[in-house]
């Protein structure tokens, strides 16, 4: 410890106030995508909670506006400056109405779908909520958040304080906010530890990059669609205490053994021998970051070389190493390296 570098994280602190600011590398990947899907859902985070016994309308309504209050990012709009560069706002106040509506005749999934609808990036609060009755005892929370302000992680923040908040008790005060964030990261990309970053991935993505070719049963469509189905199945205890085993034998996490077989499955479907296949993370580097709403998820881009004769353990140390490699450099962000890969291909 007393040998390794200072760490570049330390040194986020809150921002000094402005009128605007600028967004993050993620936010903007979400703001380009979202111009590109011309106001579609397709980057909505919908969720749904079931609430059982007497509800209190109003307090309900309070419990948000407490943590409308608390997080800027369900304060923050989205403008572009003159340069056509988005950037982010925060408001003082906006103007919050929890919805209600009764079931009916719906069914809970179509009043879940109905629920959805699209947003305008330039409007705050990119944020909305729905109670719907099912029964005098039973009600639907639905709560609908974009993602250029939200990600996974904090939608579980949502709901944990939603519930703490509903009962009365008191949450521990925020340090930093998700534009002090933004503003760290504007000034960490042009450090020396992100151009390592920066050459550890150029120098894994170099060459001829391989495009996964499966054998479908349909020509896939020249239109991408956010259309889809889901196919869910459970591994038996046996063959998961096999895999939680043959973790421990390799130092691997469970994920790494499951990325290791999956990229091999596809090598066999594919007959390719190397295989890219991208990965979420969470991207919350620092602690004050692990309570705050906001889009910090990256992704890697996990290159392996499942080649035919290799023994399947030599292979996992492979991933195992690969995997290490990726997560001390995952603050590389991937739309950067997209640009980067397409900038020295032209």
């Amino acid at each position: 410890i007393r040998e390794g570098t200072d760490s570049p994280y330390e040194a986020m602190k809150p921002a000094e106030k402005r009128e605007t600011y600028p967004v993050s590398s993620a936010q903007k990947r979400m703001y380009v995508l979202q111009q590109l899907e011309d106001g579609g859902t397709g980057y909505n985070m919908p969720a749904v909670l079931e609430l059982e016994g007497k509800l209190d309308l109003e307090r309900l309504d309070t419990v948000f506006k407490q943590l409308i209050k608390r997080h800027e990012s369900l304060r923050t709009s989205f403008e572009q400056d003159a340069g056509g560069e988005p950037l982010q706002r925060i408001h003082d106040e906006v103007s919050f109405t929890l919805q209600t509506a009764a079931l009916g005749e719906q069914t809970e999934q179509e009043a879940a779908s109905a629920f959805i609808q699209p947003f305008d990036l330039s409007q705050a609060p990119l944020f909305r909520a729905q109670i719907v009755k099912v029964s005098d005892e039973r009600h639907l929370l639905l709560v609908d958040m974009h993602h250029i302000i939200s990600d996974g992680v904090s939608v579980n923040i949502l709901i944990r304080e939603f519930g703490e908040l509903y009962n009365n008790r008191t949450l521990p005060a925020l340090h930093i906010q998700y534009k002090d964030y933004a503003v760290w990261q504007e000034k960490f990309k042009k450090g020396d530890t992100y151009k390592k970053q920066e050459a550890y991935w150029l120098k894994q993505l170099e060459g001829e990059l391989p495009v996964l070719d499966l054998p479908a049963d349909h020509t896939r469509p020249p239109v991408r669609s956010f259309a889809g189905d889901q196919v869910a199945f459970t591994l038996d205890e046996k063959l998961t205490s096999g895999l939680h085993q043959l973790a421990r034998e390799h130092g691997s996490t469970l994920y790494m053994v499951l990325l290791a077989a999956y990229t091999a499955l596809l090598s066999r479907l594919s007959g390719q021998e190397d295989i890219i296949v991208g990965s979420p993370i969470a991207g919350r580097p620092h602690k004050d970051l692990e309570p705050i709403l906001g889009m910090f998820v990256n992704t890697l881009a996990l290159r392996t070389r499942p080649e035919g004769g290799k023994p399947f353990a030599e292979y996992l140390q492979e991933v195992r190493e690969t995997a290490l490699e990726a997560y001390y450099h995952k603050d590389y962000q991937f739309e950067e390296l997209v640009y980067q890969i397409v900038w020295t291909l032209d």
